[in-house]
């Protein structure tokens, strides 16, 4: 993967959900890096048939592994494209990252 390909800003984020005075959890979200990323949106193609298990999955991210980060199931990658929950992580030959995620849609 090269960076001509990594061309999409994206933010990784880790939601938190804080109590407040009356007792009610509010989310509130962690930025923890900004990256730029390889972003591949579900088409039908025979890449996308054989990932057949995670039939949910909306979009594929790639980007390299930053040190000291971990990218853990539940966490949001936010990009122009919108916000996805992360599904899948893999990580290829120790340098990148391969995110499988679902589109977040909200209410409103």
């Amino acid at each position: 993967m090269s960076f001509g390909k990594m061309n999409t800003p994206c933010t990784i984020i880790r939601v938190h959900h804080d109590k407040d005075a009356d007792g009610f959890a509010q989310p509130r979200d962690e930025v923890l890096a900004r990256v730029r990323a390889y972003h591949e949106q579900r088409h039908g193609n025979v890449k996308w048939a054989n990932r057949a298990a995670f039939s949910e999955a909306t979009a594929l991210f790639r980007f390299r592994v930053t040190p000291g980060l971990s990218i853990e199931p539940l966490y949001i990658i936010e990009s122009a494209a919108g916000r996805f929950e992360v599904l899948s992580v893999e990580v290829l030959g120790r340098r990148y990252y391969e995110i499988l995620a679902r589109e977040v849609i909200g209410i409103g």
